[in-house]
């Protein structure tokens, strides 16, 4: 019997992954058993001090998802991202899934552009909502609505 050779070292790959590429870092946020659009806000109040105001932050994602497994989100903010002026965190939830607390971002001036890029599953139609927490400690928000056609958590 033949057996697989392992090796016990770090990859650079997981090393990327863990110390974060480009001073780009991902924190799970707590969450609670069951989202709703109030419970959305309180996650975000918690994480936010600053009352988020409309603009500088866009959600690019489907309109429609087919399928809810898997839907590609990309968040963009309007920063220089200099150390003067840049994005320090980047905060997604969600109102409608069994959690509201999709991710959290941390980003520094290194991260070049104030953008991420993941995959979601989304149960049932729903609103993402993302705010970006900047350097000056203001805070900018946006929200897309994404009809589900096909739920991607057991629906």
């Amino acid at each position: 019997m033949t057996h697989p050779i392992t090796h016990t070292g770090i990859s650079r790959r997981r090393a990327v992954a863990t110390l974060g590429l480009g001073g780009l870092a991902v924190t799970l946020v707590p969450l609670s058993a069951e989202a709703t659009p109030d419970s959305a806000k309180k996650l975000l109040s918690d994480l936010v001090k600053a009352a988020p105001k409309a603009g500088k932050v866009q959600i690019k994602t489907q309109e429609i998802a087919e399928n809810g497994n898997t839907v590609p989100v990309r968040i963009t903010v309007d920063s220089p991202m200099t150390d003067a002026d840049y994005v320090k965190e980047i905060h997604v939830v969600s109102d409608q899934n069994p959690q509201p607390g999709v991710a959290s971002f941390r980003l520094t001036p290194a991260s070049g552009k104030a953008e991420v890029e993941f995959r979601m599953r989304m149960a049932e139609t729903q609103n993402v909502i993302a705010v970006a927490v900047m350097s000056d400690g203001s805070a900018w928000t946006a929200a897309r609505e994404v009809k589900v056609t096909i739920g991607g958590c057991g629906g």
